[in-house]
């Protein structure tokens, strides 16, 4: 599967994961924008040095590369990204938003110095970058776009509120565009990486009692046992296939890591119907209304407004 004169964006492709992307494109012929600040996985400083050694490796491999270090947290910083292809190349055809920080607390600690910055960067950030980029594509009615989402929202994670709901709102804004996408050749889905990088290593070293040696001694074996497995090399080939042309589907979420690849979905329960529904059949009939038998995956809201509607027919 190739991509031969396809220009694609891939933000945070200084190092870890979106690297990975970046090197796995490029050996495929796509010509690629480097974005990344350099900064530390908590967002402070900033080095221009990582998006030019990846777009240096990719060119040293026979690839086509360059480097761009404008923040995503800034619409101005975003159009300057997205003008960076276009000046080049002339082009945008694939998205990948990968950026990405943390600042793991426990809820009673995140205040809005810790809420803001990773707002900026994943939703924000993944919203200015698409505007630009949404322009182009649908003038040439082609593009992919990969917005980047955690288990950490959708499933919950303790003392990560900041990021998983950052990341849990790309997943609205991911069966959004979908839907907006799909009459202009625009296909948009999401990935959640489970991968072994900098800000995984980041979140365990804060995780557990700090003051227990036993316990941080259980942690590191697990690093050491399984962790090593999570090589981001194993994610890139799921992103690279939701960016391609040949790919199939939109608005859809999938998790990868150490070359497992599966879908999360948004599924609806038959549930319990009653027109003079009142608290007590909520209570009374729980069980059947939280029954996963039967289930449904609505495709958008209309859909599920259907469903309502013939559950209301039917009785």
């Amino acid at each position: 599967m190739r991509f031969d004169d396809q220009v694609a964006v891939i933000t945070g492709a200084g190092g870890g994961l979106g690297r990975r992307y970046a090197l796995l494109l490029a050996s495929r012929g796509a010509r690629i924008v480097v974005n990344d600040t350099g900064g530390s996985v908590t967002g402070n400083g900033s080095n221009i040095e990582a998006a030019r050694v990846t777009a240096t490796e990719i060119r040293e491999r026979g690839g086509e590369a360059v480097a761009d270090t404008n923040s995503v947290t800034s619409p101005e910083g975003a159009e300057a990204i997205i003008d960076t292809a276009l000046s080049t190349w002339g082009r945008v055809d694939i998205l990948i938003n990968n950026a990405g920080i943390v600042g793991d607390a426990p809820f009673e600690d995140m205040t809005a110095d810790r809420l803001e910055p990773l707002l900026g960067v994943h939703l924000k950030g993944a919203f200015y970058v698409t505007r630009p980029a949404w322009k182009v594509m649908r003038e040439q009615r082609y593009g992919r776009v990969l917005n980047t989402c955690s288990a950490a929202g959708i499933l919950g994670a303790e003392r990560m509120s900041n990021y998983g709901a950052a990341k849990t709102g790309l997943v609205g804004f991911t069966r959004v565009l979908a839907a907006e996408g799909a009459e202009h050749g625009i296909k948009v889905n999401a990935i959640a990486p489970i991968a072994y990088t900098r800000m995984l290593t980041h979140s365990l070293d804060g995780a557990g009692p700090q003051d227990d040696p036993a316990a941080r001694a259980v942690l590191d074996d697990l690093a050491g046992r399984y962790l090593q497995r999570l090589d981001p090399a194993q994610v890139a080939p799921v992103a690279a296939f939701l960016t391609h042309r040949d790919c199939p589907v939109s608005g859809e979420i999938y998790t990868a890591g150490a070359g497992q690849v599966a879908r999360f979905f948004i599924g609806r329960t038959r549930g319990f119907y009653d027109p003079d529904l009142s608290i007590e059949d909520v209570r009374d009939h729980l069980d059947e209304i939280r029954d996963e038998a039967g289930y449904t995956v609505p495709g958008g809201p209309a859909d599920e407004m259907a469903e309502l509607f013939a559950t209301i027919t039917n009785s």
